[in-house]
């Protein structure tokens, strides 16, 4: 059962316990089986594994902390603003979006998280890894850890399946916890974790390039069959075109993508859309031609 955010869950203690039963194993039981910790690559390969380590242990302790987003109290969408073209409305009566339960409007895409039990803006999903719901503010964060446990887990199964196979059956001690049977576990632990999140990886990758949530994701599907069936062709409002749909989660300094530190574009409030875009095109072509004419 999932705790309140913030608080250490048993999940969480399931992947700080798994993070350090498959760093115990990779440096300290398949390293030196294969290459040796007196050498040179058993050293350098020690060394770049345990700062992959510290990595996914620091993006994950952030992505457990970081808020992810909170509607400001007074927030009310002022309908009026010509620098807002679009603005989100319910299903259902096409009005604004109001949240009953936390009493306040909601921005575009923000959405109630219900163990949370507040609005959270720009929300992908609730995780229960990190007792924590993934938003605005941490998504980065969240992307850039599991960006650093799928190289890890990959980079882990190379070195056990090196360790296992350096250490064959001839050296194992009967009576006594052997090396390999040790390292076979671990690789056993390791495979569908970096499956998973190899998978979640790209998952995530797809839904940056289109500039979407995971319920974007979902919303879109039907909002795109109910405009075929009307005969319409649906659009996501904010697919600015791969480069800035990048830029607009991972920042514009390409040397700081993989900064989990790096500040989120924006308040979480206003996002640019394809009109955004459009109107600013239009908007540079009439000028050009009263300036031509």
């Amino acid at each position: 059962m999932a705790g309140r955010p913030g608080y250490v869950t048993l999940p969480i203690i399931s992947v700080l316990a798994a993070i350090g039963y498959v760093y115990y194993t990779t440096v300290f039981l398949a390293i030196p089986a294969w290459l040796g910790l007196a050498t040179a690559a058993g050293v350098a390969n020690a060394a770049a594994y345990t700062a992959l380590a510290l990595a996914c242990v620091a993006t994950y302790a952030l992505a457990i902390t970081r808020d992810p987003g909170r509607v400001p109290p007074a927030f009310v969408p002022d309908v009026e603003d010509a620098e807002t073209p679009i603005h989100e409305i319910k299903r259902k009566g096409g009005d604004l979006r109001y949240c009953q339960k936390c009493s306040h409007y909601k921005p575009p895409r923000a959405h109630h998280c219900r163990v949370c039990k507040r609005c959270i803006l720009r929300m992908d999903h609730h995780c229960i890894w990190i007792n924590n719901c993934v938003g605005h503010e941490n998504y980065k964060i969240f992307l850039i850890f599991v960006l650093y446990v799928a190289t890890a887990s990959l980079y882990s199964m190379v070195l056990l399946i090196g360790g296992a196979v350096h250490i064959g059956p001839t050296d194992e001690q009967p009576g006594s916890d052997s090396p390999r049977s040790s390292i076979i576990i671990c690789s056993v632990i390791v495979c569908p974790i970096a499956f998973s999140t190899a998978i979640l990886l790209g998952w995530h990758a797809y839904l940056i390039l289109h500039n979407k949530t995971t319920i974007e994701y979902h919303e879109g599907v039907r909002a795109m069959w109910l405009a075929e069936k009307a005969g319409n062709l649906y659009h996501h409002p904010y697919d600015l075109g791969f480069y800035h749909n990048i830029v607009s989660v991972l920042g514009p300094n390409i040397l700081c993508w993989l900064c989990p530190v790096s500040k989120n574009i924006g308040n979480g409030i206003r996002f640019r859309t394809s009109y955004d875009i459009s109107l600013s095109t239009s908007s540079s072509k009439k000028a050009e031609h009263m300036s031509m004419s």
